[in-house]
């Protein structure tokens, strides 16, 4: 065969190949591309991950909130050339070219005054020129700041979706405000728990302790320090979580306290699986149920009676119950008073009941069993694994540290 012929198949052969070569990168681009999505997919998945990452800058409100970060994820869902981010007090945070803050502070300040959208054009910038929009943001019916968004041509979309914007920063601001508003709930409730500690209960525990004076000084030194750990604990400033260790450190005070008061009367039975020890559970939520066990329980019970307390390990639950053998309550007087329809009456059911829902759902609310002369039996259940929530320490100074739960905890023992 001829040399040319040679040359000729050789050069068909290779072009062959690389014919084939770009057919496959073609097709594993095509494949790649219908991987990620369609064009609307992609850019609907890129709209709700800017505005995702924007929101939890947002909801301290965009003076305390890190309006910074907020802006840089709201200039690219914009896709204006700079964002400005200014608060109800006029302050301006600028993502972008700086030198438009002036210009974003005035316009800002006629959006909030007239609570409509602000267009000028062909504003100069130094030495170019550029359009400007600005957006009220109205949070609770109130001016709560402005958006504006500068670029060198503002075209009706980028007017409506700032717009669009402003709004959505709005609701932001407002769920900060909610979620505050449920902080504050929240302290007020356990504000009303530590008001259950009542001038009778502490008047009677001072009394216990006078008794015990001359008689045995040793025991009433050991009720005067059990009594300065209960109110430390129960008067605590920091922390809206604790574990059951700690709140059955504080029920182990109570209940010498009022075993001082009732004696023999008194009877308490524990049994705590170990492995809940450890467990989270917003501060003050068992020790009020044993509070209403002596209080309304069995202080009106000829005799005294007895109460029982279990914590039981359910995998991925921990289930808290408070027994006891008193009086009762009358079922429809308790439904009353968990509702809040009857003032001062099992206050401490009811705020804990309503925390415990607050925190992990109505369907992890108190469970009551009771009745009239029959006792009552409370229970609660809360998830072991909580991540983000943090309990705080209360070991109280100058005595040594309690053991992880009252004396006798692992198995069952009566006191």
């Amino acid at each position: 065969m001829p040399e040319s012929m040679l040359l000729a198949a050789a050069a068909g052969a290779v072009a062959g190949a690389l014919a084939v070569g770009v057919v496959i990168l073609l097709r594993r681009i095509v494949v790649t591309s219908k991987d990620l999505g369609t064009d609307v997919e992609q850019a609907t998945y890129q709209t709700l991950h800017l505005a995702s990452r924007a929101a939890k800058h947002l909801r301290g409100g965009i003076a305390e909130g890190d309006a910074t970060r907020a802006g840089r994820h709201l200039r690219a869902l914009l896709g204006c050339e700079t964002l400005a981010l200014v608060d109800p007090a006029g302050h301006v945070t600028i993502e972008g070219d700086d030198a438009v803050r002036e210009v974003a502070g005035r316009l800002a300040a006629e959006a909030r005054a007239s609570n409509r959208p602000q267009l000028q054009r062909r504003i100069r910038i130094g030495d170019r020129e550029t359009d400007v929009v600005a957006a009220p943001i109205i949070a609770g019916g109130a001016p709560a700041g402005a958006i504006v968004a500068f670029a060198p041509r503002v075209r009706a979309g980028l007017v409506r979706a700032t717009g669009e914007v402003a709004d959505w920063v709005a609701a932001q601001v407002e769920l900060g405000e909610l979620d505050a508003s449920r902080a504050a709930l929240a302290e007020a409730e356990v504000r009303a728990l530590r008001a259950q500690i009542s001038p009778h209960f502490i008047y009677n525990s001072l009394n216990a302790i006078a008794s015990f004076i001359n008689t045995d000084p040793a025991k009433a030194r050991d009720l005067v320090l059990e009594f300065a750990d209960f109110t430390r604990y129960s008067f605590r400033r920091h922390g809206d979580f604790t574990t059951v260790a700690e709140e059955l450190r504080s029920i182990d005070s109570y209940l010498k306290l009022e075993r001082a008061r009732f004696g023999d009367r008194l009877k308490v039975t524990l049994q705590i699986a170990p492995e809940v020890l450890s467990t989270v559970v917003p501060f003050l939520s068992i020790q009020p149920l044993v509070e209403n066990a002596v209080r309304h329980g069995l202080e009106g019970k000829e005799g005294g009676g007895r109460i029982t307390i279990e914590a039981s390990d359910l995998g991925a639950f921990a289930e808290i119950s408070v027994e006891d053998d008193g009086v009762g309550i009358d079922p429809d007087a308790l439904e009353r008073a968990l509702a809040g329809a009857a003032t001062g009456q099992h206050v401490g059911l009811r705020n804990v009941d309503a925390r415990l829902r607050q925190v992990y759902g109505n369907e992890h609310g108190l469970v009551v069993e009771t009745n009239v002369g029959a006792g009552t039996l409370v229970r609660m259940r809360v998830p072991k694994s909580q991540p983000g929530r943090v309990a705080a320490a209360s070991t109280a100074p100058g005595r040594t540290p309690a053991s992880p739960a009252p004396a006798g905890t692992e198995g069952r023992r009566e006191r």
